[in-house]
């Protein structure tokens, strides 16, 4: 209970602070939520978005759950995805996975980990449609390659999604990202070009097949 009651210290503290050096924060925030950008990222608590593009409250709209996913029978990330998009107009939608994820490593092992190898199973697909990719590759650079690769998947699930298709059939301006993170530095790393509309997504599709 004692960690508990710091958090609520710690929050009293940051709310003061934030309004110390903006007087209107609170209240023009709590007036609406206009973000301009989609994150679909890892539920790992080392990788705090808003952080780590220096943005504040109120310009990310979030998903995480486990290694960045977009699975499509997940009607939770699609609901996400739609909201964002027909609701919050949102401009950008960006895929953001890291190097050192639990689940990119969970996904490489061939032993049983329990509930979580029903998610697993969809990076283990990514793994399996790109065997050839990891040829030749220390362990390490296996486990960052798939990383990238399984944004790179889920980037191409976003835009197969029926969401961002007839978004994009609508004329809406809707761009979608695959960004990776450095633990070990910070830094973001853009794995691909952006993809912003339903031609782009085919070309990108054909590529990778």
């Amino acid at each position: 209970m004692k960690k508990l009651k710091k958090l609520f210290a710690k929050n009293k503290e940051w709310a003061k602070k934030i309004k110390q050096e903006d007087p209107d924060f609170f209240s023009e925030l709590s007036k609406r939520q206009k973000p301009k950008y989609l994150w679909i990222g890892c539920s790992d608590s080392r990788v705090p978005e808003n952080k780590i593009v220096d943005l504040p409250a109120g310009e990310i709209f979030v998903h995480r759950n486990i290694a960045n996913m977009v699975v499509h029978t997940d009607l939770n990330s699609l609901s996400v995805i739609q909201y964002a998009v027909e609701v919050l107009e949102i401009k950008h939608v960006i895929v953001c996975g890291h190097y050192g994820c639990g689940g990119i490593k969970a996904a490489m092992e061939n032993h049983e980990h329990g509930l979580i190898d029903n998610w697993l199973r969809h990076i283990k697909d990514v793994r399996r449609f790109h065997k050839d990719k990891f040829s030749g590759l220390e362990h390490e650079e296996k486990l960052d390659r798939l990383c990238e690769l399984n944004v790179i998947e889920q980037v191409r699930n976003i835009c197969n999604t029926t969401i961002i298709q007839d978004a994009w059939r609508a004329d809406k301006e809707l761009h979608i990202h695959g960004w990776v993170y450095n633990l070990a530095t910070g830094r973001l790393k853009s794995l691909e070009k952006c993809i912003s509309s339903n031609d782009e997504s085919q070309k990108r599709n054909k590529k990778h097949e």
